[in-house]
């Protein structure tokens, strides 16, 4: 059972959930799990640096949530040797690669909510504090809006960014600003 514990995780890379979840999940698929099982398991991955545990923060309130938090993979060599190479993970796959360059910078990192829109990462460090949102590519209208607009909708002047895969994409959008994710990880400074 771990191991379907363990691929349910790496399936939902970048998405919340919580351990209800994967326990609903399981008997959805006629397969019983007890819920303390499953956060036994998650607490084991977490502390074998398998797994790492995002909290949920409330911008507007400034508190940490308690439940529908993310999980990101402490080596994404793992989740291929356990899941295979799959094109729709790309998104997911990239919103770790992000976390892991924040985490490295030694940020406290966060999953931001505001009303009803997230915000990826809410990055906060000796006083100072980040946005970024994580996009495969901005390749319509739609994305573009939802990104740069969940950005725009946070009412403070900390730095905000959106990292995608386009190196064409310069454009910054009302103060947000746009960074090719090889700039973000070989940029010193946010």
């Amino acid at each position: 059972m771990l191991e379907r514990v363990i691929k349910y995780a790496f399936d939902n890379i970048g998405n919340t959930f919580s351990g209800k979840n994967v326990a609903d999940y399981f008997k959805s698929q006629q397969r019983k799990i007890d819920l303390n099982t499953v956060y036994n398991y998650l607490n084991a991955l977490e502390g074998a640096f398998i797994l790492y545990r995002v909290p949920r923060y409330d911008i507007k309130g400034k508190e940490i949530l308690k439940t529908q938090e993310k999980f990101y993979v402490g080596d994404i060599s793992i989740m291929y040797a356990t899941m295979g190479n799959r094109d729709r993970m790309i998104g997911g796959i990239l919103e770790n690669i992000v976390f892991l360059e924040l985490k490295r910078r030694g940020y406290s990192v966060y999953v931001g909510k505001l009303e009803n829109s997230e915000i990826d990462f809410v990055a906060e460090r000796q006083g100072e504090k980040i946005y970024v949102q994580v996009a495969y590519k901005l390749e319509n209208e739609q994305t573009t809006e939802r990104e740069f607009g969940n950005l725009l909708s946070v009412n403070d002047q900390y730095p905000k960014y959106v990292v995608t895969m386009d190196d064409f994409w310069r454009d910054s959008i009302e103060g947000v600003k746009h960074l090719y994710i090889r700039d973000f990880l070989l940029k010193e400074n946010l």
